[in-house]
């Protein structure tokens, strides 16, 4: 429950860094298994050189095939963008089987893949004392930007749900992270209740930061919980959708 500690705190600031719409066709240079339900392709091309990404969780749309003349958009989230080598790294979940993952899974070095954006960076800023991020393997590239780009001095709580053990990743990170893995089948409801489990335990001080992704419904009941049973102001959450049970690769903000 907030407390006068947590009034005191002044509410972070989410400011937004407009870019130019820009549509760009890069090539695919490396594409590998991360892990048995994470594909991991590289892309470079002239076309980065003025590529924007200034938050974690900045979201581009990719273009790919989706049938005789048809082609499909699909939000994805940079893993990472190093402009010293113009490399663009994009993890994609393997779950249901849409246009996307189809290409994903497909994918090899020569290929081509064209993107748009991102039309904006959401920042936030302010003086955040914990973070508290929740997801599944959707949000893993969001979250392991996060925690790399994270200061020595920041604190994160992190919950995530995977398919199963070798499903979990490493991050490079300076700060301090205590970080839960929930293990379950994708469409298992069970792991939905397991990774609540979690968060009914989890201890959510004064100042704390949430940012949840994950499936529409869950990441609705997950911002419910948060705002109504633990009295979280809604100042201090931000919570999307990132896919839709049932609707390959469909998406829905809360925020």
């Amino acid at each position: 429950m907030q407390t006068e500690d947590a009034a005191a705190l002044s509410a972070p600031v989410m400011k937004l860094v407009r870019h130019e719409l820009k549509r760009r066709t890069l090539t695919v240079t490396a594409h590998q298994y991360l892990t048995p339900h994470m594909i991991r392709i590289t892309l470079s091309g002239d076309d980065l050189a003025d590529f924007p990404s200034l938050a974690p969780d900045d979201h581009i749309k990719i273009f790919v095939p989706a049938g005789e003349d048809a082609t499909a958009m699909r939000d994805y989230t940079p893993r990472s963008f190093t402009r010293e080598t113009g490399q663009l790294v994009l993890d994609f979940a393997v779950h249901e089987a849409g246009p996307a993952t189809r290409w994903a899974i497909n994918a090899r070095p020569g290929d081509t893949l064209d993107i748009g954006g991102p039309r904006g960076s959401r920042i936030v800023t302010g003086d955040i004392p914990h973070w508290l991020l929740i997801g599944d393997e959707t949000a893993l590239p969001a979250i392991g930007r996060r925690l790399e780009e994270a200061r020595e001095t920041d604190r994160f709580t992190v919950f995530i749900t995977v398919p199963g053990r070798e499903d979990e990743q490493t991050f490079n990170t300076p700060a301090s992270v205590d970080l839960t893995w929930v293990h379950g089948p994708v469409n298992d409801p069970d792991r939905d209740a397991l990774l609540m489990d979690s968060l009914f335990q989890a201890d959510i001080p004064p100042g704390t930061f949430i940012w949840v992704a994950a499936e529409g419904s869950l990441t609705r009941e997950i911002r419910r919980y948060l705002l109504e049973d633990r009295h979280h102001s809604n100042l201090w959450v931000k919570a999307s959708g990132y896919w839709v049970r049932g609707e390959a690769e469909a998406s829905v903000k809360f925020d």
